[in-house]
């Protein structure tokens, strides 16, 4: 395997950047650290017994094998295997701890970090309010039969701080984490590949003081009679002791597995990477270097060809890590490329995207327009905080260059490269009606926007939470590996006696769990040469003085949005924005630190 790809040359990494560390580090993971670990690990299938074993990977250290560091050492320089896999160059591999894990041992574990992680965890884009009970789906009946949800009234109806479901359905306190519709096509064929896994639908409570509770989990399969008899569901609720409580707390694992799988391959791969790849293209094929908008956009594309190419040909590859580490296995892009059917591009702009879940609505007098019906929700809040920062420097920057829509509209380098991206770049939806149709400034603004949040915010927001939240594979486990045991079964007896054990040999294995944190430590660190929002590597990029002090006041705005968002981490009435595992929601904090620090904004997707 070379990672000599073919990108055009301005394109590539052309400064001194941790990623041509990272591109060593990855080529060296795949290409001769994963064959001998693979060996080593079937020779002698180790789980882990406990979850000392597992903290031992980031406390005493985790004993490699004799004689796999020498074999490995004869591809790798020592220094690159002492960085990769944190090792001391003996025999012992260590991780540094996960903050998830930094204060609290165990407080992952409880439900209220369970639901906090769906609005301040690294999956914070997927919730939605309830607007139907029970649960619908979207499947195709004369296709996949009644997937109708089988939750029903008296499953809830104790924990709903005295309410009905009308009433808590009326006043906007139900919502949902939804894996049901995405995986269950699949699931027949996920299934055949040795993982096990279920739909699923997890139903939440807004309490009064503004955290989520875990209401009920539906876990589902397909019928074993065929797709057009629907699916077999079972409903769980929580519980906290004897069996049932490890019940629930599977449960939740197989709930997270499948936030973990929608993570990586749909709020990250698919609505970061991939879908800002074609404004790259374009933008540098039709716009000249001198267009005010190729300026405009210019930095956020740094990298981003380059870091791509090296995923195709090393991480979702067909055989590559994400197959062996994530539970869709040889799936992934196909599932990862039905799901772009439908994708839309108004629809990834903030405000419409927090509208479209239904956990916000249209609100003339509120700040950004829109008004949060979680009000504690720190994605959310920040977010729009920074969506609206780039936002108004879009439009001064747009309003200084073209002064009515008529320009916009004569703009033949403008009008060539709205062309090509909708027709070429993004062909496969060039019929869709929604389209801005780049005929005034504020469809130019509002594109520029989404396409700035998008390679800068939203890339941050599900990308730099990855070690800090699931560098402890228990929270975030990517493959489950049997069922929920049965009554009667030895697995049931095993649940009852040995409960930690049997949710250890359910979640991801030891190889897949060395693997896969070995990969996010390195994809969740920021480079020593990293450019934030607010920044720009060139000094001399424009001499328009109006330019230059609107971009001035976008960094001052962002400063603000900074001391804001400390003094809402430091504000113990806002709950989620810590949670029970003691970690500051800090991942739209513009500016940021080198490596594993969990905060900082990239002007780009550059890792």
């Amino acid at each position: 395997m070379s990672l000599d790809i073919y990108v055009p040359r301005d394109e590539r990494f052309g400064h001194l950047k941790m990623s041509d560390f990272l591109a060593y580090a990855l080529k060296s993971l795949v290409q001769f650290i994963r064959p001998e670990l693979q060996a080593v690990f079937d020779k002698t299938p180790n789980e882990f017994d406990s979850f000392q074993d597992v903290l031992n990977l980031y406390e005493g250290g985790f004993p490699l094998p004799e004689g796999l560091l020498k074999d490995i050492g004869d591809n790798i320089p020592l220094p690159m295997i002492k960085e990769i896999f944190r090792t001391d160059g003996e025999r012992f591999l260590r991780f540094p701890v996960p903050q998830v894990i930094k204060e609290d041992r165990t407080a992952w574990r409880t439900d209220e970090e369970f639901a906090r992680e769906m609005l301040a965890g690294v999956n914070p884009v997927t919730i939605r309010r309830l607007q139907e009970f029970p649960p619908a789906s979207k499947l195709d009946p004369k296709v996949y039969g009644d997937h109708s949800s089988t939750i029903t009234e008296q499953h809830i109806k104790n924990n709903l701080d005295g309410l009905t479901v009308h009433q808590a359905l009326r006043g906007n306190r139900l919502f949902i984490l939804d894996h049901h519709d995405a995986f269950m096509p699949y699931l027949r064929r996920i299934n055949s590949t040795g993982n096990q896994i279920y739909g699923s639908r997890t139903l939440l409570f807004l309490k009064s003081d503004g955290t989520l509770k875990p209401l009920v989990i539906e876990l589902s399969l397909p019928h074993p009679d065929g797709d057009q008899f629907g699916c077999t569901s079972k409903v769980y609720t929580p519980a906290e002791h004897g069996v049932e409580s490890s019940i629930w707390q599977l449960a939740k694992a197989y709930v997270a597995v499948n936030d973990s799988g929608f993570h990586q391959l749909i709020s990250h791969w698919l609505n970061t990477h991939a879908v800002i790849e074609p404004f790259v293209i374009a933008t540098n094929r039709q716009l000249s270097v001198l267009h005010p908008v190729h300026k405009l956009l210019h930095p956020h594309f740094r990298d981003t060809m380059n870091i791509n190419a090296q995923a195709r040909q090393i991480l979702i590859n067909a055989g590559g890590i994400l197959e062996t580490t994530v539970f869709p296995a040889k799936y992934a892009m196909e599932l990862s490329a039905v799901v772009y059917k439908s994708w839309v591009f108004p629809d990834q702009a903030l405000p419409a995207d927090l509208i479209k879940r239904g956990v916000a609505v249209k609100d003339a007098n509120s700040p950004h327009g829109v008004r949060l019906l979680i009000e504690d929700y720190p994605y959310a809040v920040d977010g729009l905080n920074i969506w609206s920062a780039i936002k108004t420097w879009v439009t001064d920057y747009c309003s200084f260059y073209y002064k009515t829509d008529d320009m916009v509209q004569k703009d033949t380098e403008l009008q060539s490269w709205w062309k090509e991206l909708v027709e070429q770049g993004h062909g496969d939806k060039k019929n869709e009606p929604w389209w801005p149709k780049m005929q005034t400034r504020d469809e130019l603004i509002e594109t520029c926007t989404i396409v700035i949040w998008t390679a800068s915010a939203l890339h941050a927001a599900v990308n730099f939470g990855q070690y800090p939240f699931a560098g402890y594979l228990p929270n975030r486990p990517t493959v489950s590996r049997r069922f929920m045991p049965e009554i009667g079964t030895p697995e049931y007896e095993e649940l009852k006696t040995n409960p930690d054990l049997a949710f250890l040999k359910t979640v991801t294995a030891q190889l897949q769990t060395v693997l896969g944190v070995s990969l996010i430590e390195i994809l969740s660190r920021h480079a020593s040469d990293e450019v934030y929002l607010g920044q720009r590597d060139t000094p001399g990029w424009t001499s328009d003085t109006k330019v230059l002090e609107a971009f001035e006041r976008f960094g001052k705005k962002l400063a603000e949005i900074e001391a804001e968002i400390i003094r809402m981490n430091n504000d113990g009435k806002l709950k989620n924005r810590v949670g029970p595992v003691k970690v500051p929601y800090t991942l739209l904090y513009p500016t940021g630190e080198v490596g594993l620090s969990g905060k900082g904004i990239p002007n780009s997707v550059s890792i």
